[in-house]
């Protein structure tokens, strides 16, 4: 029986309009590498943001000057926080009702992210979801010791919630290192979502238990 759902947040409940990645694609092109925002998703999707930027320099230039990473980072955080104080940001469709039939069944939700946990609550605001109210836990990359793929912040999750089996997790992600992450985690189920970071073909590569278009999908295989 599953006890608790880990989703990711953006492209995944949160529908921001990719403004994660075009923001970070533009912090990397303005430092002076060529690329576009297809690679940038390829290879930063998922993941703590910094280490996004590690990931992407180095697959363009074959290395990474981390002092430049940190710096574009740092950019990239402010530059964010500005895009984000004048978005519309909506929760994916049927989002809302999910989380609250899982609730119903008695299914812990709990949100984790590859952004630090200052950026992750601002967020949680504007939609207007509470915890203990319309979710029952954040974690965030700033958290834990090790990001995605590792299973830190599910683990941590679980850990709260006194989960001693992955068996008893899912998770779903908009990419291919969300379906990594919950694969070692043990998670009885991952589920990719096309409404993100990576395409069908992309989530399909990584193997997932099911690949969907809707979040409200998983509530026939989930819930009793």
């Amino acid at each position: 029986m599953i006890k608790m759902v880990v989703f990711d947040m953006a492209g995944t409940v949160v529908d921001e309009q990719n403004i994660v990645y075009k923001t970070l694609y533009k912090g990397i092109s303005e430092a002076g590498f060529s690329t576009d925002l297809e690679t940038v998703l390829l290879h930063g999707a998922g993941k703590d943001k910094l280490q996004a930027i590690i990931d992407v320099m180095t697959h363009l230039d074959g290395k990474a000057d981390r002092d430049l990473a940190r710096s574009i980072h740092r950019q990239f955080k402010e530059n964010l926080a500005e895009a984000y104080r004048v978005l519309e940001v909506l929760p994916q469709p049927g989002t809302n009702e999910t989380f609250q039939k899982l609730r119903a069944a008695g299914i812990k939700v709990v949100l984790n992210t590859g952004y630090d946990r200052a950026t992750a609550l601002s967020l949680i605001e504007k939609l207007n979801w509470k915890i203990d109210r319309d979710i029952d836990a954040l974690v965030t990359a700033s958290d834990v010791e090790n990001g995605r793929p590792a299973p830190d912040m599910i683990t941590r999750a679980m850990d709260q919630f006194g989960i001693a089996d992955g068996g008893q997790v899912a998770k779903v992600g908009d990419s291919i290192i969300d379906i990594e992450e919950g694969q070692n985690a043990d998670c009885k189920y991952t589920f990719g979502v096309t409404t993100g970071a990576h395409t069908r073909a992309q989530l399909l590569s990584a193997k997932p238990s099911y690949v969907i278009d809707r979040l409200v999908e998983i509530l026939t295989i989930v819930v009793p």
